[in-house]
């Protein structure tokens, strides 16, 4: 189909500071055939006013309430609520490079369904200086969505940037749309396109401004914080990978391999726990004894999740290489 309708899904919680830049950027794209859906999130500064104002100005804005409270309703709302058969999503803080929809709708026109379209993102920031971390995190995104390569890191970190892909509709509600229980719910969504056997084809423009600044709900809300990431890369990995034929491997012994540890013991996975790091061989956490890597058969009968943060005890995998490899950090 030749310029096919977007809908842009938004929702909006007390965003004002922002807003005006954010709806500009949508109304300059170089692609016309768009709907913005904007659902007010019960904000309490000057965020409705600013979308009533835009959608008295342009018909393809249209805005509503959130009947309940969160992102995720408010998503389900503005799907319920669109008209297009490509699905974008956007934060109402950020900014839309000029030609973001156009570069991903002829991504998804080329390559039709089963795919997911995506493109480079860039930080900024207009209060502070950028955090390192999200630097680091920026040039690792780009680098795999210029390869394609998203998903091959996928229980590391969120390989989609939230609020830039693109979609068709009919694959969108495939994977079960925004129908999500497990924060974050980008990453849930992520898990469900890739267990849902979406392909990435993405662009090597920068299509997307990410702001940061102190008050952004992924530094804020708990749902988004580091503590969230291993509940749902756990759910997933049982679901879908776990073989009980074959022996389970957690490899680390810091905060985050202490994190995950606790949750396969919570779900009653039964699982070997190693480390390279001679200061923590022999201790006992959550009942459980870690073992030295080197007296410790691992093949192709074993799968292997590694939790190391510390880049001095980042494993030799030469031993490892015919089984099945989970990098969770």
């Amino acid at each position: 189909m030749k310029n096919p309708l977007v809908s842009i899904l938004m929702p909006v919680k007390n965003a004002a500071p922002y807003l005006n830049e954010c709806l500009d950027s949508i109304v300059n794209q170089s692609y016309l055939n768009w709907e913005l859906i904007a659902v007010n999130d019960h904000s309490t500064d000057f965020s409705k006013d600013i979308l009533i104002n835009y959608q008295n100005k342009d018909i393809r804005i249209k805005v509503y309430e959130n009947n309940k409270n969160g992102i995720i309703n408010a998503l389900k709302i503005a799907l319920k609520k669109s008209n297009g058969t490509l699905i974008t999503r956007m934060d109402a803080d950020d900014i839309m490079g000029n030609e973001k929809l156009d570069q991903l709708v002829k991504l998804l026109t080329q390559h039709q369904n089963g795919y997911v379209a995506t493109g480079l993102v860039k930080y900024f920031s207009t209060s502070k200086k950028l955090n390192e971390g999200y630097l680091n995190y920026e040039k690792w995104l780009n680098n795999l969505t210029r390869n394609n390569a998203n998903f091959s890191q996928l229980y590391k970190e969120c390989v989609i940037p939230s609020p830039c892909w693109m979609l068709n509709k009919a694959d969108l509600l495939k994977i079960g749309a925004f129908d999500s229980t497990i924060y974050p719910e980008d990453y849930d969504l992520t898990f469900r396109m890739f267990y849902g056997k979406l392909k990435v084809i993405g662009s090597n423009k920068t299509l997307h401004h990410w702001r940061d600044y102190p008050d952004r709900t992924s530094r804020t809300n708990a749902n988004y914080s580091n503590n969230a990431f291993p509940k749902i890369k756990i759910h997933y990995f049982i679901k879908y990978e776990l073989d009980s034929n074959k022996q389970l491997i957690v490899w680390g012994a810091g905060k985050k391999s202490k994190a995950i540890a606790q949750l396969l013991i919570q779900n009653k996975v039964t699982f070997s726990w190693i480390t390279n790091n001679p200061k923590k061989i022999g201790k006992t956490i959550y009942g459980c004894k870690i073992l030295d890597c080197n007296k410790i058969i691992i093949d192709n009968n074993t799968q292997l999740i590694i939790a190391i943060a510390s880049k001095s005890f980042q494993p030799n995998l030469s031993k490892a290489t015919k089984c099945a490899i989970y990098r969770f950090c």
